[in-house]
């Protein structure tokens, strides 16, 4: 079984021009397809399948990534259906000169595995170890919290 650990993916973006939307900072849209991207290459890893995005939950703009700085992304799976794949997403922005981050955007994704274009079985999540759990357990109150569990 996969474990949430072996889900648990990052990725940086360095927030260019093209990236930008009248404001100077990363356009929405491009923030959210950097977050569906991760988000399904986690999905995959746990189901061992190609997925696809079914549904956005709770996705939060707290604040901007401006031109030059970079995006931190990281995306991990936190439960899981008989097809579906539930994945917390998280960007952050990142001074690159100085380390210094500030979390961005939060939400949830859920994702549907597939075998030649059709809905296939996934795997229970495991969470082996105490922080594991704390990531899967916070992501479920997160959830909750949004009025987006299911």
């Amino acid at each position: 079984m996969p474990t949430l650990a072996s889900t648990h993916l990052t990725n940086r973006y360095r927030v260019q021009p093209n990236h930008a939307n009248n404001y100077d900072t990363a356009h929405g849209g491009i923030v959210m397809k950097w977050l569906d991207e991760i988000g399904a290459m986690s999905a995959m890893r746990f189901a061992g399948h190609p997925c696809v995005t079914a549904r956005m939950d709770g996705l939060n703009f707290r604040r901007p990534i401006p031109v030059g700085d970079t995006a931190l992304t990281e995306a991990y799976v936190y439960d899981s259906g008989r097809t579906s794949v539930r994945v917390r997403v998280r960007a952050e922005r990142e001074n690159p000169t100085t380390g210094k981050t500030e979390v961005t955007t939060e939400g949830h994704f859920v994702f549907v595995a597939l075998d030649d274009g059709e809905p296939t079985g996934v795997p229970e999540l495991t969470a082996e170890t105490d922080a594991e759990r704390e990531l899967r357990d916070a992501a479920l109150t997160d959830a909750e919290t949004d009025g987006n569990g299911s």
